[in-house]
């Protein structure tokens, strides 16, 4: 009888560990079904196209030129503040945002080659940040990178020489782990240089035939912008709406034969692949640094964020054609293709000629001519190695990571081994890209695309500005990427000169 009643509760156990067993598949099926029609969803809800599908119903909004003027001491002085307020970005008045000098965006600043300039910026957003000059040589100090911090309610006042070709540069806060947060909320603006000694001759009447347009996609929670990442998103924040100059559904009324519009990618990570809806050509007369020589005729340029790209476009008279982003070549894997944003597509701007066009400046045809870099003395190689780390380690405020002569010329080349998408830029100079041949890279360049897998050499000239206690940066300009460790620091010393110090975590400035 007890082995009989022993049976039986080996025959229960058995009972109950079938009916688990049967339980645990089950919920590992449901579970399985679950996350597969998440990652279903996720993939179908991860395109974005609005091609065809908007109604172009607001002028474009031109940033205006920021007021300056000229000290006793012959200085160019600029004034700016940023600040927080609220902006109609296609959802309302009360949508919150940042800019300078207003409530998004701020002035487009000018200034000519030669010029010594001061800009005084307050910052009144109530958290520490900083504005960096993209694209400009100037010194470290004055680079407003992240250690130079400036504190709620404190002003900055950096001071430099313009000494660089005519160029669309622009600029941005830079606080080290914050710089996605401060620029997708809105400070941001362009800085135009002019060479007084001359160049080619192109349209530059600014808002009338030399128009800026600053790019960018956003993602709204009702009237607010969104800054929660999509699922699997590992480039950072991708919007699902195009606001150009903080313009949503712009249009644009072209009066002249030709115009030559300044594209900037101004997104956090979002690559453009740019052309119009009819096949129209233009002319890329400009890249980040500088003119191209010579200009190139196109249908399409690809701008990953902070590349800029200047164009000239003759829209015959009465035609109306849309400026565009159809799918770019990323050159990842079909995952990192859809989640990255390779296959969007957007509708950008509509642009409306007039049925009588006033002339304007022809492009130029011939070349035009070039600084010479030098012949390189020094190849360096930089290995970027994670969505948070370059050469295996991620940023440190008070490590220097390279050290490099004043007045040199050097090859970096810069090698994409993480399997993600990057870019890479280099604060203080400008550089070339070898052996690429693509009219859009042939030009001076300071931010340059990287496919997973690719490798890039840049041939640069550090000139000037030595200062082994202030360094500059170099990262991707994915800014989730950025802030995530992907940077790294430079100081440029003078011929001769020791191992730099190492550097403060910061500078915080005080008024």
């Amino acid at each position: 009888m007890c082995r009989s009643a022993h049976r039986s509760s080996i025959d229960l156990v058995k009972r109950i560990l079938l009916q688990l067993s049967a339980a645990a598949g089950a919920v590992i099926v449901v579970v399985t079904a679950i996350a597969a029609g998440v990652v279903v969803h996720a993939w179908n809800s991860a395109v974005v196209d609005t091609t065809g599908q908007l109604t172009f119903d607001r002028a474009l909004h031109i940033p205006p030129l920021a007021t300056s003027e000229i000290a006793p001491d012959g200085v160019r002085v600029f004034d700016l503040t940023m600040q927080r307020g609220t902006t109609d970005l296609g959802h309302g008045p009360g949508t919150r945002t940042w800019g300078v000098n207003g409530s998004y965006l701020g002035p487009t600043l000018r200034a000519g080659r030669g010029e010594q300039v001061r800009v005084n910026v307050t910052n009144d957003l109530g958290e520490a940040s900083t504005l960096h000059w993209h694209g400009m040589h100037l010194p470290a100090v004055a680079d407003g990178g992240p250690h130079q911090v400036i504190s709620p309610g404190a002003t900055w006042s950096p001071q430099w020489t313009i000494d660089q070709p005519a160029a669309t540069l622009w600029y941005h806060p830079h606080p080290h782990g914050a710089t996605a947060d401060h620029v997708y909320r809105g400070v941001a603006g362009l800085f135009l240089l002019d060479d007084p000694a001359g160049g080619p001759t192109l349209p530059d009447r600014y808002g009338i035939d030399d128009i800026p347009l600053v790019v960018q996609d956003k993602r709204f929670d009702r009237d607010q912008l969104d800054t929660d990442e999509a699922m699997f998103a590992a480039v950072g924040l991708l919007g699902d709406e195009i606001v150009v100059n903080g313009t949503p559904r712009p249009y644009l009324d072209i009066t002249t034969e030709r115009v030559r519009l300044r594209l900037l990618n101004a997104s956090n990570a979002r690559v453009y692949n740019f052309s119009f809806d009819t096949g129209l050509p233009f002319l890329l007369v400009g890249t980040d640094g500088g003119p191209l020589t010579p200009p190139a005729p196109m249908r399409r340029i690809q701008l990953s964020p902070g590349e800029r790209a200047e164009i000239v476009v003759a829209l015959p008279a009465g035609a109306t054609t849309v400026l565009r982003s159809t799918p770019p070549d990323l050159g990842a894997d079909f995952w990192q293709t859809r989640f990255s944003g390779g296959d969007d597509e957007f509708d950008i701007l509509e642009l409306r000629a007039a049925h009588t066009l006033a002339p304007s400046a022809h492009a130029p045809e011939g070349p035009v001519t070039q600084e010479d870099p030098g012949t390189p003395a020094v190849t360096r190689h930089l290995d970027l190695t994670g969505s948070g780390t370059i050469d295996g380690r991620a940023m440190d405020m008070s490590r220097i990571d390279q050290t490099v002569v004043a007045g040199a010329t050097e090859v970096w080349e810069v090698r994409n081994s993480s399997g993600s998408i990057h870019n890479f830029h280099v604060h203080g100079t400008s550089f070339r890209v070898l052996g690429d041949g693509h009219p859009a890279l042939s030009g001076p360049k300071d931010t340059v695309y990287i496919a997973p897998g690719r490798t890039v050499r840049l041939l640069m000239r550090f000139t000037g500005h030595p200062d082994p206690a202030a360094p500059y940066m170099y990262h991707c300009h994915l800014l989730r990427h950025e802030d995530d460790g992907m940077m790294g620091q430079f100081v440029v010393v003078g011929p001769g000169a020791g191992p730099p110090p190492e550097p403060p975590a910061h500078t915080a400035v005080h008024e």
